[in-house]
């Protein structure tokens, strides 16, 4: 029920008459009345004043500002139409501007979400034949554009191919000329300038083109696809065509503004994939690349592994295709799991190496020591050579919990950032380091800490989540990290991980990450 509706009976009490609205659905057209059953009977006003009516006199005034809509007031208080009018038609006009604000943030928020989704695409893909479609088919979806199609420039023939489209066949349409005058496409590229065509403007000229295009509409929008490198004049890489408009026959100027701003997105990856396209051996360290983010993530345990144990959570994402974070999930003898992070002094290749070489070692170690201090001992010296020569250092946390025992036991190698979280006085405490770093000099302990079922959440997690720096530089930091594990202690692990991740995208604003993010919670 509108707010209309339901101030129509309480203006009726208040001025002890009988209310109805009537209004013509077309301009100028037949009366019928707002939220009631249609009625046989219309009224004419003709301006206004008294009206005999099927049940009774009334008078029936205009809504002002409010085309054909009339009051009907019936009763002793006929006189307070006016100001009766004046109210309805103070409401009407707010609830229509209401309306269309909601129409204008729901169209920029679908803006806004198609300009991310784009970015996301661009970021996570290299083939440009696999972005380009995937674009189209957003900025089709958004602008109402049945057809679509992107050409883009090769410069040794001189014209425009086409690289991708939507409710067309890449047959279909020939390689056009950069130099022929007869093509919207050709002309848009050679003047770099946005030409579009509205059929419901009678003052717009159809450009000419002899060649019977066959489309279901008449409108079109074709927008240039322009590179800009730092320094350099812009320079035209291609052209993106709509047509076919879903609706009403036009694009309107926010249509324009979207592509063309979705344009200068596309310039830069397609002269990126231009580059990469150049220089094979590109080509070769991108697969080999994929090859080891996929091996190195395989390397990882699933949270299966201890599923029947534990509720556990655990992710890893990597600041380049490779990185020095790693986790561990160990299922021990009796109710007993093994939780283990650890966070390699640099990121790349390297890290990598003694990542993969720390998760083959510390499975072994972890089942054969007594202890998690023996164990981290036994990593170390397995360790050794490849860190002694790579000049690099190893922070790992272990910790072992054991239910029936009611204990956790730990060693922690300068492991900063390793918490246990109470769900009942929702405090925080931190494992303190019991050894230095593996690689830095051995020696050290463990330590024991009191564990009772579903009262605690060991959360561990890498410097890449408490350094990730925000748009004004501040730090993410661990309490926003703990903020998350506290606040949702209900809830399951995994949960609390995605609300993490989210957390912190929205904190950098879905920047790159510079370092390693992982993050691993329990609950027992």
């Amino acid at each position: 029920m509108t707010r209309l509706e339901r101030l129509l009976p309480v203006l009726a009490a208040l001025s002890g008459t009988t209310l109805r609205l009537w209004r013509a659905k077309t301009p100028g057209g037949r009366l019928s009345p707002i939220g009631g059953e249609e009625s046989p009977w219309t009224p004419t006003p003709n301006g206004g004043g008294r009206l005999e009516t099927p049940d009774g006199p009334a008078w029936f005034q205009p809504i002002p500002a409010v085309h054909d809509t009339w009051l009907e007031v019936k009763g002793k208080n006929e006189h307070g139409a006016v100001e009766l009018a004046e109210v309805i038609g103070a409401v009407m006009k707010a609830e229509e501007e209401t309306g269309q604000v909601a129409a204008e943030l729901s169209g920029r928020y679908e803006e806004i979400d198609l300009i991310y989704t784009i970015s996301e695409i661009l970021g996570h893909t290299i083939r440009l034949d696999e972005a380009a479609n995937r674009i189209l088919r957003e900025v089709s979806a958004v602008v109402r554009a049945r057809r679509a199609t992107l050409m883009v420039h090769d410069p040794r023939a001189h014209v425009l191919r086409l690289v991708a489209a939507r409710g067309v066949q890449l047959g279909e349409i020939d390689p056009v000329e950069v130099d022929d005058p007869t093509s919207i496409a050709a002309r848009v590229f050679r003047e770099m300038r946005t030409i579009s065509y509205d059929p419901n403007d009678p003052r717009a000229p159809k450009p000419p083109n002899p060649i019977e295009r066959g489309y279901r509409g008449h409108a079109f929008l074709s927008v240039p696809v322009v590179y800009a490198s730092p320094g350099r004049v812009p320079t035209p890489i291609g052209v993106i065509n709509l047509t076919d408009r879903k609706g009403e026959d036009a694009f309107t100027a926010g249509d324009r503004k979207l592509v063309a701003a979705i344009a200068n997105q596309i310039g830069a990856a397609i002269e990126n994939a231009r580059l990469v396209e150049q220089d094979l051996s590109q080509q070769r360290v991108r697969r080999e690349l994929e090859l080891a983010h996929d091996l190195q993530l395989k390397l990882l345990p699933s949270p299966a592994v201890i599923a029947s144990k534990a509720d556990v959570a655990a992710r890893c994402r990597p600041a380049e295709s490779v990185g020095g974070d790693f986790y561990n999930l160990l299922s021990l003898h009796g109710d007993r799991v093994g939780v283990m992070i650890g966070d390699v002094s640099s990121h790349g290749f390297s890290a990598a190496l003694i990542m993969a070489l720390a998760m083959a070692a510390s499975g072994i170690h972890a089942e054969t020591a007594e202890s998690p201090h023996e164990a981290l001992r036994r990593l170390e010296m397995s360790l050794s050579e490849e860190l002694a020569e790579t000049e690099m250092f190893l922070t790992l946390c272990y910790a072992v919990v054991d239910p029936a025992k009611g204990t956790l036991t730990y060693a922690n190698a300068g492991h900063p950032h390793a918490f246990l979280v109470s769900t009942e006085d929702r405090s925080s405490k931190r494992l303190e380091a019991t050894r230095p770093p593996l690689g830095l000099g051995g020696g050290g302990e463990e330590r024991v800490e009191r564990w009772e079922r579903g009262k605690a959440i060991l959360c561990l997690f890498t410097d890449g989540l408490a350094d990730a720096p925000g748009p004004s530089g501040e730090r993410f930091g661990e309490q926003r990290v703990l903020s998350h594990v506290v606040n949702l202690r209900g809830r399951p692990a995994q949960h609390i991980l995605e609300a993490v991740f989210t957390g912190i995208a929205a904190f950098t604003g879905g920047a790159p990450a510079n370092d390693d993010r992982t993050l691993v919670l329990l609950k027992v």
